[in-house]
């Protein structure tokens, strides 16, 4: 193999200096088909203002081939990936991708915030009720795995890039917060955990299916809102979308099912919730931190130029 580095580093030098003095052209898409972009030849980006992005990530899946045969490894890791992307493909996610340990899909278009956290919420709870029990029973001192999950929403810029005219040397590049932000939100997530930026839980906290218990919970105690609020640590330059929140609970076995149709169907009121969500709302245990919360999702809104969802009361 030779490589003749002085003419390689002067030609790559040569395109930066082409692209750097004219910028490319940029459209808007509001919907878009990720299987025809066009080919990296081409100079348009393609901006979609509203993605949400999905990142489903194998905890401590670096320790995992410790001390293991490498078909061990490659039944974990098989095990795990495969069923995270028939997840997301099944919520019909608009584009999808495994990197490594983890997977992340987007969603765009009607229902996407919907689709986006039944998916998450369903990588969850595939992963407490089979994955992980599956993987403990099979390798009982292996380390404890499985997914922790992060969402977040925003615009992307999105263009192939890669070797011209060859295929097989191009991939989808998706600019912007999503799929960074998360990333993010799934690291800092432990197994069993989904964090939510700031600007998904202001589309979500309004719709009672996702965010009060359906009272069949282990201690059999009632209604009670489900998520609680946690900043991003690695978001905190963007304070609006490092207020999140955090969602321990999986779908309950009698009820996941109702609500996920519920979900997908646009409905977002359970008459049943009002005690729930008005004793969440009274507590004032910690009011300066809830305010502060509070504040940063009013930003959020008015930047967005929306309006908050108001709980009943």
């Amino acid at each position: 193999m030779i490589v003749d580095l002085t003419t390689l580093l002067a030609e790559v030098d040569d395109d930066v200096a082409a692209v750097l003095k004219k910028n490319p052209s940029v459209t808007d898409k509001d919907e878009l088909d990720a299987d025809g972009l066009p080919d990296a030849v081409g100079e348009t980006w393609f901006r979609v203002p509203d993605v949400v992005a999905v990142f489903i990530d194998l905890q401590a899946s670096t320790q995992l081939s410790v001390g293991k045969h490498p078909a061990s490894t490659a039944a974990i890791y098989r095990a795990a990936m495969k069923n995270a992307v028939k997840i997301l493909h099944e919520f019909t996610a608009d584009f999808l991708q495994v990197q490594g340990d983890g997977a992340f899909g987007l969603f765009w278009g009607e229902c996407a915030i919907e689709r986006a956290l039944c998916a998450g919420i369903t990588a969850k709870t595939f992963s407490r009720d089979s994955l992980e029990k599956r993987l403990a029973a099979r390798w009982p001192e292996a380390p404890e795995t499985g997914f922790k999950v992060g969402v977040a929403q925003g615009s992307v810029l999105v263009k192939k890039i890669g070797t011209p005219r060859n295929p097989n040397e191009q991939e989808p590049i998706w600019a912007g917060k999503p799929v960074n932000y998360a990333a993010k939100a799934a690291q800092q997530a432990n197994r069993g955990e989904l964090i939510v930026t700031g600007t998904v839980w202001l589309a979500i906290e309004g719709n009672d299916f996702l965010t009060v218990s359906c009272g069949h919970g282990v201690d059999g105690d009632g209604l009670s809102v489900l998520w609680e609020d946690v900043e991003v640590e690695k978001l905190t330059h963007d304070t609006d979308d490092a207020a999140g929140r955090l969602l321990k609970a999986c779908w309950c076995a009698e009820c996941g099912p109702s609500y996920v149709e519920a979900i997908l169907n646009g409905e977002t009121d359970r008459p049943e919730t009002d005690t729930a969500v008005s004793k969440s709302a009274g507590d004032t245990s910690n009011a300066l931190e809830a305010a502060r919360f509070n504040d940063r999702r009013d930003r959020i809104a008015r930047k967005r130029g929306l309006t908050r969802v108001k709980r009943r009361r």
